[in-house]
């Protein structure tokens, strides 16, 4: 039985009680906090199985080296393998680096011999070995190794997992950078970037595979779309196409053509390029006869060495010991004489704590906290980004919690979550990012861009405007694909606000009056660069408008959560005072509420516990105003208000990949649990009742939605309830 929950407090005892940060709340008085006894295991939304079926699932990996997945994609990568789902995983290199299999604390890692084609199988018997532990609890469990041919004339390692077979992994082989970032035309920035013609194979120990093969950029496109095609997956993960740079300059390169001049990266170079070879498939895939609309998913690389640890303790353990597995850390047999894993990765327990990437989950695209909202005539509208395009679902009427199928809303490479904003006047207006890729006319850059509504169709759904292109607040090519994910706001008067990380660390804004006649790119006051170790602000904004007009603007920084306000109604923010908040994980989550409060809400770095800060409009100080009780997980909390007052409702991922929400008033109360994988943020809103809203992007690529049974804090939320998917070309369009 759980304890009984004490009295909740009132939120002005609360304020006293919270004093000056989180320091004054650990003492146990006046505390915002559930605890992890309380919590429903079965009860709350979709009861205790699941609601999204492995049969309309299916995941595509495309990474550059064998370790990529186990570092930057999980967990989320084994939490779909254990969902039993179909996956893929093609990793383009063959990882052969040096061709030493020795870890750094060997005694002489020098004197191992080099042997590239024996260090590449060792690798692919090291992931082999881990994605088995992933996917049926044993290391040991046989594969079946054979050739594919997805391009005429090429062939390629296909590995079937005997015990799974619905889990693949596929190796290209092709010859890696061997640097992370030196220039070097061999290699896969090089052929994209067009310093070599081809670039060539390299045929691991005891490979099936007959001979070495030379690819061309368009091929490598080409046998990537085949993969696509033979998948058909619903959700694609790859490696960051967007990384940041440092200020330190590149290292010197024997290789001096002037096409592989560059900034240098936090991340791999192999990572970037595998990317970009990714983007370039999925944008020629969806002419395709059998595309299917996929969810796209970003992981950052080595840059989240130099951002806070976003993943609670227990995670990046569980991590490291996949990555152990991988390493041969065990000394198992596996009757290679190859080798049975990569040394390199270390040789503890624990060895994938090494390198703090074990720390940090962290999607490129950091999620939207305003994909779901409430169109002019009382209809929730929600919004989606699939294989580049963003779709609609509206309700069949007010308050009827069932949605149609999705209208397509246009976009082309589009990234990450939709920010949707609702104009005074109930007009809706979508923001994004697009990636242009190179071609003949156009250089290879990122952009904002907006749609705005321009009516209702007769069934009800809101017709959109062409995507217009606001540019880039650095409008260098090079620089603009550093630029972050749109926050953007509606002033009382109808003005339009739109905010945007930039290459270096600052904070632009546009302005245009009812979201049109756009002003020019300007800087925000009061951001400084410091890309010396990591940006100053961190990709994650949020907006929103107080009860009294102001605009609240806040990001993670490096160490703190900055915040920027009016100083009048529909003027631009500027710098406030320093918050003072413990540093954050990722995302920040704004949420204005009655009487001049705003609150956010955001992840604690190293431990991933769920904060809740709030400014009252009469003190004008931050103050930690609530715990939530760890359940872990990454990224965005999202939270709305409802109602009137200062009612919200909040939705976080747990360290198992289910969805925790609640309601909180004064105090939160227990976290539900709804175990729905999904794709990023959750949205958040209130139907046209009053009833708080819950909606997911599952990994079936349908949207997904649970609402309260009735108005009030106090009201359960139902079970949750899936609606039609993207039916790939069949999809009608709304764009008029």
């Amino acid at each position: 039985m759980s304890p009984a929950r004490p009295p909740r407090p009132s939120r002005r005892r609360l304020l006293q009680a919270t004093g000056v940060g989180l320091g004054a709340m650990t003492a146990g008085a006046g505390v915002w906090a559930w605890c992890l006894d309380e919590l429903p295991r079965t009860a709350g939304p979709a009861g205790g199985s699941p609601v999204v079926d492995p049969a309309d699932q299916s995941f595509l990996q495309v990474i550059a080296h064998a370790d990529d997945g186990l570092y930057f994609m999980n967990p989320d990568l084994e939490q779909s393998l254990r969902a039993g789902a179909r996956s893929v995983t093609v990793c383009l290199t063959g990882g052969e680096a040096d061709g030493r299999n020795a870890g750094r604390r060997a005694a002489d890692p020098a004197a191992v011999p080099r042997n590239r084609p024996a260090f590449a199988r060792a690798r692919t018997n090291g992931l082999r070995a881990a994605h088995a532990a992933m996917a049926t609890g044993d290391p040991a469990a046989p594969w079946d190794l054979a050739t594919i041919s997805l391009l005429p004339g090429f062939q390629a390692e296909l590995h079937t997992l005997r015990a799974a077979p619905h889990h693949q992994l596929i190796f290209l082989e092709l010859v890696e950078a061997r640097a992370v970032w030196r220039a070097r035309a061999t290699s896969l920035r090089g052929l994209w970037l067009g310093a070599t013609d081809t670039l060539p194979t390299l045929r691991p120990a005891g490979t099936p595979v007959p001979r070495r093969f030379h690819y061309t950029r368009d091929q490598l496109v080409e046998t990537l779309v085949a993969v696509l095609d033979r998948v058909r997956p619903t959700v694609v993960r790859t490696l960051d196409p967007n990384a940041t740079h440092s200020r330190r300059p590149p290292p010197a390169s024997p290789d001096h053509d002037p096409r592989l001049a560059g900034l240098r990266y936090y991340d791999h170079q192999d990572h970037t390029a595998s990317a970009y070879f990714a983007q370039a498939a999925l944008a020629a895939y969806r002419g395709r006869a059998r595309y299917r609309p996929a969810v796209v998913e970003n992981y950052l690389g080595y840059e989240a060495a130099v951002l806070p640890n976003d993943l609670d303790l227990p995670a990046a353990r569980h991590k490291a010991r996949l990555l152990s597995v991988y390493g041969w850390a065990d000394h198992r047999r596996c009757g290679d004489p190859a080798g049975c894993g990569d040394r390199k990765v270390g040789g503890s327990a624990l060895n994938g704590s090494s390198r703090n990437w074990t720390r940090s989950t962290r999607l490129r695209a950091p999620g939207s906290n305003a994909w779901i909202r409430v169109a002019a005539d009382g209809r929730l509208a929600a919004f989606a980004v699939l294989g580049g395009a963003a779709y609609c679902w509206t309700e069949t009427r007010p308050g009827s919690g069932s949605f149609g199928r999705p209208a397509e809303v246009g976009g082309e490479l589009l990234q990450g979550q939709i920010h949707a904003v609702r104009r005074p006047d109930g007009a809706l207006q979508l923001f994004a990012t697009r990636t242009v890729l190179p071609g003949r006319n156009a250089s290879h850059r990122r952009e904002v861009v907006t749609a705005a509504q321009h009516g209702t169709a007769p069934d009800g759904r809101p017709r959109f405007a062409p995507w217009e292109s606001l540019g880039s607040p650095d409008p260098d090519p090079v620089r603009s694909l550093e630029i972050g994910f749109p926050a953007a706001a509606a002033a009382p008067d109808g003005t339009v606000h739109v905010f945007v990380r930039t290459w270096d660390g600052n904070i632009a804004h546009r302005s245009g009056p009812n979201g049109s006649y756009w002003s020019l790119w300007e800087r925000l006051e009061g951001t400084v660069s410091t890309l010396q170790a990591s940006p100053q602000i961190v990709d994650g904004l949020d907006a929103c408008v107080d009860s009294d007009g102001l605009i609240h603007l806040v990001a993670a920084s490096a160490r703190t959560v900055a915040h920027w306000v009016s100083r009048g109604a529909g003027q631009m923010p500027r710098p406030a005072a320093v918050t003072g908040l413990p540093q954050p994980a990722g995302p920040v989550s704004a949420v204005p509420l009655a009487d001049g409060v705003v609150r956010i809400a955001y992840r604690r770095a190293v431990t991933a516990q769920v904060l809740i800060a709030e400014r009252p409009r009469t003190v004008g100080t931050w103050r930690v105003a609530a715990q939530c009780e760890a359940v872990g997980g990454y990224g965005r909390v999202a939270a709305a208000p409802v109602g009137s007052g200062d009612r919200m409702v909040l939705a976080a991922r747990d360290d198992a990949g289910a969805l925790r929400l609640t309601m909180a008033q004064d105090a939160p109360g227990p976290w539900q649990t709804g175990r729905v994988p999904h794709s990023a943020a959750a949205g958040v809103t209130q139907d046209a009742v009053g009833r708080a809203v819950v909606a997911v992007l599952g990994t079936d690529g349908r949207l997904h939605t649970t609402r309260q049974a009735s108005v009030g804090p106090g009201g359960p939320f139902q079970g949750w309830r899936s609606h039609a998917g993207a039916a790939g070309r069949r999809i009608r369009r709304e764009t008029r």
